[in-house]
């Protein structure tokens, strides 16, 4: 029966119009900072108090805790007081060899004497550097007293130790600075996804941006969008040997600090592309006893099943990566009653209920979506 005679089964198609299509790659990530710092006690002693408030945003320099000073004082006073006396036996040293240089010179005193006089002030010479360097240790001792974070301005974590605590040198860390601007996202590709972008890119059906240069985008928890775009800055070299996953790292600009450490999110690439792809709407895909299959329609306007390979999902469509070819119309809607060499009458959109969006007729392209993966 001729197409579109009045006892076709009404349906409405679309024409297969290969064309280079865009596609979205899509993980499952997670957040963290791009610089956690650790805020540990360099000295022993007791935590004196916590001048900070707890998960606020620290700036650079910023103090947060301070350990008793009292004992690093007295410290730095004793070794002040070394160093005076090592000064003071130094400069008797000097004045003695001053007084035994010209007597020797004179053979006035013996080659031993000059010898003892000169090893005594090269002596107590050694003497005061040493109590320098313990003054300047006890100085510094004194200024670990007061913690600041690393040079970094970020969102502070919660004490880990409160106030009158000892702070010992192996149970030192108070807490964490972590900078929230750049974010870095972390997520992995398995070594089957890995060789399966390999061997399509070899037979030309994938093509990936020049450089791999992909733009990132994030999907939040509430499916949202990030409005920020970042890129890729790190692949790990090799597969992990315990999960068999290739570690890959996103930098994200994070301005008004939307993203945490630690949040889950779906991760993006976009910049890839299936050159002439096959496009058709997910609802035109049926599945059978055989597999995936759609219904076309063909010269004499009858209705054929068609076996298909459908590949990833592109929003309301899905690619097909065989079973059609340039030109083949695929029936969309009106397929339940349909059977095989059905006649098919294709429905006008001019002709649809009034108010309702009219239905793709023949000849139109499968529209194209922001593509994601299954």
């Amino acid at each position: 029966m001729r197409e579109g005679s009045a006892g076709g089964r009404p349906a409405t198609a679309v024409t297969v119009t290969p064309k280079d299509t865009p596609v979205v790659f899509e993980w499952v990530g997670q957040t963290e900072s791009s610089h956690m710092v650790e805020i540990r006690a360099r000295v022993a002693g007791f935590l004196d108090k916590r001048v900070y408030e707890e998960g606020s945003l620290v700036k650079a320099g910023q103090v947060l805790f301070r350990i008793d000073q009292r004992d690093f004082q007295a410290a730095l006073q004793q070794a002040k007081g070394e160093l005076a006396q090592q000064e003071a036996r130094w400069a008797t040293a000097k004045a003695n060899l001053a007084r035994v240089k010209p007597l020797a010179e004179q053979n006035a005193v013996s080659k031993k004497d000059l010898d003892d006089a000169t090893g005594q002030e090269q002596a107590t010479a050694a003497s005061v550097l040493a109590a320098q360097g313990k003054v300047r240790e006890a100085e510094l001792n004194l200024s670990y007293t007061v913690v600041i974070t690393s040079p970094v301005t970020g969102l502070s974590s919660q004490a880990k130790k409160q106030d009158g605590t000892y702070i010992s040198a192996t149970d030192s860390l108070l807490t964490y600075v972590a900078k929230m601007n750049p974010m870095w996202v972390t997520f992995s590709l398995s070594e089957n996804q890995y060789l399966s972008s390999m061997e399509e890119i070899k037979k030309g059906a994938l093509r990936f941006p020049r450089g791999e240069k992909f733009i990132v985008e994030l999907v939040l928890a509430d499916g949202s969008i990030d409005l920020q775009q970042g890129h890729l800055i790190f692949a790990d070299p090799s597969f992990s040997k315990e999960t068999g996953m290739f570690l890959i790292k996103a930098t994200m600009e994070n301005p008004k600090g939307i993203l945490k450490p630690g949040q889950f999110v779906r991760v993006r690439l976009k910049g890839a592309s299936r050159p002439n792809a096959i496009v058709v709407p997910r609802r035109a895909v049926f599945e059978g006893a055989k597999g995936q299959f759609v219904w076309c329609i063909y010269k004499q306007g009858r209705a054929e099943v068609r076996h298909v390979t459908v590949g990833d999902w592109i929003g309301d469509d899905i690619f097909i990566t065989k079973g059609l070819a340039a030109n083949d119309r695929v029936i969309v809607d009106g397929v339940m009653m349909l059977a095989q060499d059905a006649p098919v009458k294709v429905v006008d959109k001019l002709k649809t209920a009034a108010g309702t969006p009219p239905p793709a007729t023949a000849g139109e392209e499968a529209k194209t979506a922001a593509p994601a993966r299954k």
